[in-house]
């Protein structure tokens, strides 16, 4: 009778996981210190590309990797450029796309313009795969860089015996549109055993339900009911409302004013706003105005 093979899983390390996501932290490294890239920037830059690859530019990290410095600084240009266009308002989208270096090591049709279709789908992603990924594979590089730092910034003042005590923080974070960066360090090992890590996920399937919600206005004057909403949405967009909260005047029979609804998937936000920060829609000679939901900090 044979015997049945028993496979034991054991958890992944840190230093495995450093060492599977090697050639991204050297390009992590090199960017900071071989073309002096500020340390929050490179980062940020380091998550979009990650992105990325999850999305579907295979190998683009190595692809960067192996091309000469002047080449990558410039990529590093065009990715400060992707993440700055985020956070414009009325962006100006230049004649071409604007981002020729992108488009030739990723072999994609990526442009500014892409960036300003869906903002909230590549806000989100980026932020997650910065928390999930990149707080992992880069703590050890950011805790050496930012003490050093420190120690640099306090010499002629404080002693340097008093610099490791400084608390650390990640200059730019919390981030207006990223969130907030934990810095503690990541010693939590992967367990192989826990059927959840084997799932292909798409870097913003772990959205938040504020990633995914809406805020919407009415008309005082023009009641709007839910179903109405729902309505609008629905035959629109498909099956995408998960809750839908109506707000406004506390008094019995007064109209709502206003609704949060929350979306079933963070894309849905990018096909309704086209690219715009409101969004004007209109159901049974009603309108609507809907944009991104800003939870108060």
């Amino acid at each position: 009778m044979d015997t049945p093979l028993i496979v034991t899983q054991t958890p992944i390390t840190n230093k495995e996981v450093h060492l599977f996501y090697q050639m991204d932290r050297e390009l992590f490294c090199f960017l900071i210190f071989k073309l002096h890239r500020e340390v929050t920037q490179s980062l940020l830059v380091m998550a979009l590309w990650l992105w990325f690859e999850k999305v579907g530019c295979h190998n683009l990290i190595k692809k960067v990797s192996i091309l000469p410095g002047t080449l990558i600084n410039a990529l590093v240009n065009e990715a400060v450029t992707c993440l700055q266009f985020l956070e414009m308002d009325d962006p100006i989208i230049p004649i071409g796309g604007g981002l020729p270096l992108t488009k030739i090591i990723t072999q994609k049709e990526i442009s500014l313009q892409m960036f300003n279709l869906k903002r909230y789908t590549l806000v989100t992603g980026i932020k997650i795969v910065l928390n999930q990924t990149c707080a992992r594979i880069f703590n050890d590089i950011l805790q050496m860089v930012l003490k050093r730092q420190n120690v640099i910034s306090t010499q002629g003042t404080t002693s340097r015996t008093h610099a490791p005590n400084i608390p650390l923080t990640l200059p730019g974070f919390p981030h207006p549109l990223f969130g907030t960066f934990d810095l503690s360090p990541k010693v939590e090992n992967i367990n192989l055993s826990d059927e959840r890590i084997w799932i292909e996920k798409r870097p913003y399937d772990d959205a938040t339900n504020d990633d995914r919600s809406m805020f919407l206005t009415f008309s005082r004057g023009f009641p709007v009911s839910e179903m109405e909403v729902r309505c609008l949405f629905t035959t629109n967009y498909g099956d995408c409302v998960q809750s839908l909260t109506m707000g406004g005047d506390k008094n019995p029979g007064e109209q709502p004013l206003f609704a949060v609804m929350i979306l079933k998937m963070v894309e849905i936000i990018d096909q309704i706003l086209m690219g715009k920060r409101v969004a004007k829609l209109q159901i049974n000679g009603k309108h609507i105005w809907a944009r991104k939901y800003e939870p108060r900090v």
